[in-house]
């Protein structure tokens, strides 16, 4: 499962990794965001070898590489982190657009943990999703009852015991 998240209208490419269920993000973007940097490649390579000399010795437990799309249609490795990985770089980044984006990142953050304690906020934020896309009501209905229809499909299986094939 993959997704764009928006950050002042620029994209933020993620990916949720199953392995560990969690959401990660493509540093290379933020970064480009934060900084304005013509090159936001060679400054995130810089930022790494800075902040492994500055003694930032876990800077490689937060980072995994996961396969992203790219402008060109393509996937590729690209180093990610988690929203808490992610703040322990941004906190290294120097820029006045690292604040918006912490409070931007907390806010997502706090949203899914509020849907997680009530899952009507998260299918009340999809109906609104499908809405400000311009879909119709009765589309949006229809979307919902089968989403709703497959995850009880999907739950009656795992209770039977069937496995996905691979």
């Amino acid at each position: 499962m993959s997704n764009i998240k928006l950050f002042e209208s620029k994209q933020i490419r993620s990916v949720w990794n199953e392995i560990d269920e969690k959401w990660y993000f493509a540093i290379i973007d933020v970064v480009e965001i934060l900084t304005e940097s013509n090159n936001p490649r060679r400054y995130w390579s810089d930022l790494k070898r800075k902040l492994i000399t500055e003694g930032f010795s876990q800077l490689y437990e937060i980072i995994v590489q996961l396969k992203m799309g790219s402008s060109d249609g393509k996937k590729y490795t690209t180093d990610c982190a988690n929203a808490k990985g992610l703040l322990r770089i941004i906190q290294s980044i120097p820029s006045p657009k690292a604040e918006p984006f912490k409070q931007w990142l907390a806010q997502v953050g706090s949203d899914r943990l509020d849907e997680i304690e009530n899952p009507e906020l998260a299918t009340q934020r999809t109906r609104e999703f499908y809405k400000a896309k311009g879909y119709s009501d009765d589309w949006i209905e229809k979307r919902m009852r089968s989403i709703a229809i497959r995850e009880e499909l999907t739950e009656e299986w795992k209770n039977r015991g069937v496995k996905e094939k691979i």
